[in-house]
């Protein structure tokens, strides 16, 4: 049996092991951890996949970003499946429940860097992101979007940058 759920503290440790695993430790290098970085992610939109041991065996996070000229957009990934899960549906389902999620919450438009023919079944294209630009070297064919709201990303152009929550700022406000 798998559970979808939003993500929980308790679930940090065996979500880095799991991102580790999935992305290899030069992971932090990736141009998309530049907008990630020293933030949280979007308010209600952090989600684990368990299985019926309540082992953690998928992950996907989205974050509050400035798509350029296009205003306040979400960034998706990483999406991580544990290689034993794989071929499962597991990341599918993930990414299900958190696209019905961002659209109930009312937000615009997805951005992401991943397999663009994976993500193409799911509505994700590069020509909503083609004069978008991310704060680091990408190979532009798995720079993708996908609009919520139709015209949300139209005549989007300029950089890409983080603006969610700071990690510290919640930490000292909880203090």
């Amino acid at each position: 049996m798998l559970t979808i759920r939003s993500e929980t503290v308790t679930d940090a440790a065996a979500r880095e092991r799991l991102l580790d695993r999935a992305f290899g430790k030069t992971r932090r290098r990736k141009t998309s951890e530049r907008l990630r970085e020293g933030r949280l992610p979007a308010e209600g939109l952090a989600f684990a996949a368990v299985d019926g041991k309540g082992r953690l065996v998928g992950t996907l996070r989205l974050w509050d970003v400035l798509a350029g000229s296009a205003g306040p957009a979400l960034l998706l990934g990483p999406l991580a499946v544990d290689c034993r899960h794989q071929g499962k549906g597991i990341g599918a389902a993930l990414r299900q429940r958190a696209l019905a999620e961002v659209r109930a919450r009312g937000h615009g438009a997805v951005i992401l860097v991943g397999d663009a023919p994976y993500y193409a079944r799911f509505g994700f294209d590069h020509a909503p992101v083609a004069d978008l630009h991310l704060p680091g070297p990408v190979e532009r064919h798995r720079f993708l979007g996908l609009e919520l709201v139709p015209g949300a990303l139209d005549g989007a152009e300029g950089l890409v940058a983080g603006c969610g929550a700071r990690a510290a700022e919640r930490q000292a406000a909880a203090a």
